[in-house]
């Protein structure tokens, strides 16, 4: 069921956002050559925490760090660990955090300490085709637009869709409904509505789209080891053009002004 916000509990889910937008600000200036995303994961909660949040990756049906920090093939769900970043390495770091009840999530990736121009044309695309996944989330759209302008612009680039995997209602629950695919046709899937709150978040592979399961049961890579790169934020539909929930003060038409489109 697709729950409508109200302006109190959006104005919490903001502040959630606030603090999520702050750590990962923060987590992105400690990434370098040499360090380990078990320091980043341990980061992460410290601030999140003083925050006066939860961390609400960690425990989540059993995951047991608060970000998931994935590495090249790995799309999703990677687990922190105690081996050093390399230089040229693609990492994606996904967070989530509860504060006063309510969720925000985000994603970003980067390529670690520069130097690899094909990983960071892959990094580059995914970020766009999150904003003009954004421009599509306004009231009386549908879903099928969102995915629609992600996958065109994606595979315009060569670039593989990740399809098992999508972004999301978010509330209360860290996963509401609905699904939000990368992929679509326009004007089919559910009518956006204001109040709806929901996550976009592109995975974007340098090759195929099709994925498996490592043996933790949580970490998901490219069948033929691609880089892949993941982007998100939380989102509030309105009357007019979509709130970003996890960036506060950025609009989307900001981010195209800056250079996006």
């Amino acid at each position: 069921m697709i729950t409508i916000k109200n302006e109190s509990q959006i104005e919490k889910m903001r502040k959630a956002g606030a603090l999520l937008h702050d750590v990962l600000e923060k987590l992105r200036g400690e990434i370098e050559p040499g360090v380990t995303t078990l320091h980043l994961d341990h980061v992460a909660e410290r601030l999140i925490r003083e925050g006066g949040g939860i961390p609400s990756s960690k425990g989540y049906e059993g995951f047991p760090y608060s970000i998931c920090a994935s590495v090249d093939d790995q799309v999703v769900h990677g687990f922190p660990n105690k081996e050093k970043l390399r230089k040229g390495q693609l990492l994606s770091v996904d967070c989530t955090c509860l504060l006063d009840g309510w969720q925000s999530d985000s994603a970003f990736s980067v390529v670690v300490g520069g130097g690899n121009d094909k990983n960071q044309q892959l990094v580059d695309v995914t970020e766009r085709c999150f904003w003009l996944g954004a421009k599509q989330a306004v009231a009386g759209n549908h879903l099928g637009d969102i995915g629609f302008a992600v996958q065109s612009c994606a595979e315009s680039h060569g670039y593989g869709v990740i399809r098992d995997l999508c972004g999301h209602g978010i509330g209360v629950d860290m996963h509401e409904d609905p699904n939000v695919p990368n992929y679509g046709r326009p004007h089919r899937g559910v009518t956006l509505q204001p109040g709806m709150t929901i996550t976009i978040e592109p995975m974007i592979s340098m090759g195929t789209w099709k994925v498996w399961q490592e043996d933790n049961g949580w970490t998901i890579v490219t069948r033929d080891g691609s880089p892949c790169s993941h982007y998100e934020h939380t989102l509030l539909i309105t009357d007019g053009e979509p709130e970003l929930l996890s960036w506060p003060g950025m609009k989307v038409s900001e981010a195209f002004r800056e250079g996006m489109e």
